[in-house]
């Protein structure tokens, strides 16, 4: 392993952070708020710290496997560990622990907060919207970085380091095959972020135009994206009375938990590519399965059929399937069945290559093909069936590598939710924050549902919760394979 290549790599990065620094300082200073020393502060450690380890390993320049595997875990440490700084610095959380958890949060895209509980800190009298602006966009603009990947944000703006970048994407792109879109992967890097800012961009406009305030449409803008859902209200969404803010979101959640690559190719011309992709076909059909039963079930028990029972439905399913995690809704007060499916489409997470959480579509779809498979395989011992989804046949490597994930997804889901009932947390609630964490949705059930937050649970639990919302975020795999023996050989 080249310790000079990952050092370089992890300071730049360190570098780039305490500049990000300077744009929440900034908001403060046009504000007139007391943490613009917080911030920068904050930027002048990371970029002290930061700029010398990259000045003294610039010149290394060698990238294997190990490294890009190496230097995706550390990358997302290393931001969430500065991220935290302002947090701290500011003394907006004043203990570290609420810090790096609102950090990890916020970088993995998870959304899972610690503010709003004035017991706790009972300087915020009105919880989140009693934050400082600077640090309300500071928020909001980790959970954007993290969204489409620090590292390749990384490749797609430093050149400079001069490293291959195939191991780097391989290991951070969401889904089980990383799609490339160009043959180099600096360019695909580029293109995908492209589309991430155009889109961010656009719903900041409509939301904008749409009434909310542009402060709050920007921190919204950059929270939908990366399907994050930190948001600037206490209520979250559910402070907009106007329905077409909430129906901008829900258009934006959407196309977050679509495989970038589909955006890409609609871009350059090639629209029927959404309609022709299997996984985005049944990635469409859950939703709509999910949202009519929802609705048919709350809407028969409170004998409400309006349109703001079918928006609350349409809203929570997809809110909760891309990971995004915002409410419209306290959807923990509808009937068990509503409840149980929102549950388990935590775990369905959206579509590979999106920025959503989860296990996947395209994993679900290929666990149950496989159970299939397997299945007709004991009638006809002999023959070869291949698995296919759409037109793709997928190897046997894939197969083995979702098996492998699945497996792992679920023993750190169950070995989660002991670990939360040991610290005395109820069954609902201790299931739900394991699935929710892993999976990167942000609120849950039980004590930690969508109008809670995680301000009261045990520090044990938050650092439990944080090392699975890294988990679930770089995909398992690239966090797992630095505790094999094999890999520090």
């Amino acid at each position: 392993m080249n310790i000079k290549t990952i050092l370089n790599i992890l300071a730049a990065m360190l570098v780039i952070t305490g500049f990000f620094m300077l744009f929440p300082a900034l908001i403060a200073f046009s504000y007139g708020e007391s943490d613009l020393y917080g911030h920068l502060i904050s930027s002048l450690i990371c970029v002290l710290l930061g700029l010398p380890f990259w000045v003294f390993t610039r010149k290394s320049k060698t990238l294997n496997s190990k490294d890009g595997f190496a230097i995706v875990s550390f990358a997302w440490i290393t931001v969430a560990l500065a991220g935290s700084l302002p947090f701290y610095i500011t003394g907006v959380i004043p203990n570290f622990t609420d810090a790096w958890f609102e950090a990890m949060s916020g970088v993995t895209t998870t959304g899972a907060t610690i503010i709003g509980n004035p017991a706790t800190l009972p300087h915020l009298i009105n919880g989140i919207e009693s934050m400082p602006h600077g640090v309300l966009f500071w928020r909001s603009f980790l959970q954007w970085i993290g969204g489409m990947g620090i590292i390749v944000f990384t490749i797609a703006i430093l050149p400079l380091l001069g490293v291959g970048g195939v191991q780097l994407f391989k290991a951070e792109v969401p889904g089980p095959v990383a799609d490339k879109i160009k043959p180099r992967v600096k360019e695909t890097a580029k293109i995908l972020w492209m589309v991430y800012i155009g889109f961010t961009f656009l719903q900041f406009l409509l939301l904008g135009f749409a009434g909310m305030p542009w402060f709050d449409s920007i921190c919204h803008a950059f929270t939908t994206m990366p399907t994050g859902g930190f948001s600037t209200q206490n209520a979250s969404i559910a402070s907009y009375s106007n329905p077409i803010i909430h129906y901008i979101i829900i258009f934006f959640m959407f196309i977050a938990g679509v495989n970038f690559t589909l955006h890409f190719r609609a871009i350059t011309g090639n629209y029927k590519s959404y309609f022709k992709d299997y996984e985005f076909k049944i990635y469409f059909l859950i939703l709509f399965v999910a949202t009519m039963l929802i609705f048919l079930n709350i809407a028969y028990s409170n004998s409400d059929w309006s349109h703001n029972n079918f928006l609350i439905s349409l809203f929570q399913s997809l809110a909760l399937m891309t990971g995004t995690g915002y409410a419209n809704a306290n959807y923990t007060l509808w009937p068990y069945f509503s409840q149980l499916l929102l549950f388990f489409m935590m775990f369905f997470g959206a579509m590979g290559g999106s920025t959503s959480g989860g296990m996947k579509v395209a994993r679900v779809i290929l666990l149950i093909k496989y159970a299939a498979t397997e299945t007709r395989r004991m009638l006809h011992s002999r023959a070869i069936i291949p698995i296919r989804i759409g037109d793709r046949t997928i190897s046997d490597d894939v197969i083995r590598n979702t098996l492998g994930f699945f497996l792992i997804y679920l023993s750190f889901f169950v070995l989660t939710a002991l670990v939360l009932t040991a610290l005395n947390y109820d069954f609902t609630s201790s299931l739900s924050v394991a699935a929710s964490a892993i999976g990167n949705v942000g609120p849950a059930f039980g004590a930690f549902g969508p109008t809670d937050n995680y301000a009261l649970l045990h520090p044990i639990g938050k650092w439990m919760l944080t090392f699975c919302m890294l988990l679930g975020r770089l995909e398992i795999f690239t966090i797992m394979v630095l505790f094999s023996r094999t890999f520090w050989r």
